[in-house]
């Protein structure tokens, strides 16, 4: 009882904090999501880094800086802090790589183990956990217009399709879908998940007329298939390092990677269709 109090009781201040964070205005959105993203990447780079070797809390720190530059590249474009955003963005990217290989050279120095397993994980967490959620910066913001409703649909589409895949797999899951990675995932389940996000999508296309019915469906479809393989991929990250759950930020619920795994996996097949393909 205590277990399901403690679950339940995070999932509200959850849900209470992902609302407010949304509709509150582009400033707490942008908090909200860089939140998120510092949290996972901690998660990420605690596990991933060896903890032994030496220049541990440095290499650590760097890795930070390196996986939020996407997202704090995106939050001054897209809220226009600068002038001429595009030739400063140019500007950035001129100098990205060159940054990228100081890494290099702090492995030269620090004398580890494995220098290049270091600085593939330091560069993992970039691609992973960076570059995905600073692309829902620019799903969000289309100029001067901010699209909570679009973000919370992803949000719903994804939160729809785990849960229903999960209950359902729960009840009458007899197939197992992946059993070398989550032996608990059922093909009942997923294909139930799938159905609900279907729903789901209908549903927001009566709420949201941001988007039409068809881009809602499209959506679906990207979280069913695009969703669960990304839940797969941490829970293949997780084997690999065998622990159940990334961190501990969430009491009942894990952390912060195992709660948004999924949503930031789908991101950048999403933004390819939003930004690019629609």
């Amino acid at each position: 009882m205590n277990g399901f109090l403690t679950r339940a009781s995070t999932a509200l201040v959850f849900v209470v904090v992902m609302l407010a964070g949304l509709f509150g205005g582009i400033q707490s959105f942008v908090l909200l999501f860089g939140v998120i993203c510092a949290l996972s990447l901690w998660e990420f780079l605690s596990l991933s880094l060896p903890r032994g070797e030496a220049f541990y809390s440095q290499r650590k720190w760097l890795a930070m800086l390196l996986g939020m530059s996407p997202y704090v590249v995106a939050t001054i474009v897209q809220l226009q802090f600068v002038e001429q955003p595009w030739q400063w963005l140019q500007a950035v990217l001129i100098f990205a790589l060159p940054a990228v290989f100081l890494l290099f050279i702090f492995e030269l120095f620090a004398a580890a183990k494995s220098p290049f397993a270091n600085l593939a994980t330091m560069v993992l967490g970039l691609l992973y956990i960076g570059m995905p959620l600073a692309l829902l910066l620019i799903i969000a913001i289309d100029g001067q217009q901010y699209l909570p409703k679009v973000v919370l649909g992803l949000l719903v589409l994804s939160w729809a399709n785990d849960t229903g895949a999960y209950m359902v797999g729960k009840q009458i899951g007899k197939t197992p879908l992946f059993p070398r990675i989550s032996p608990n995932k059922t093909w009942e389940g997923s294909l139930a998940g799938f159905f609900i996000t279907f729903l789901a999508a209908y549903l927001l296309s009566l709420w949201s007329t941001g988007l039409p019915l068809k881009d809602w469906l499209v959506l679906a479809v990207i979280v069913g298939i695009f969703g669960s393989l990304g839940d797969l991929v941490e829970s293949m990250f997780k084997r690999s390092k065998q622990i159940k759950d990334s961190g501990s930020f969430l009491p009942g619920h894990g952390g912060f990677l195992d709660r948004f795994d999924a949503f930031i996996f789908l991101l950048p097949f999403a933004a390819a269709y939003l930004l690019f393909l629609k």
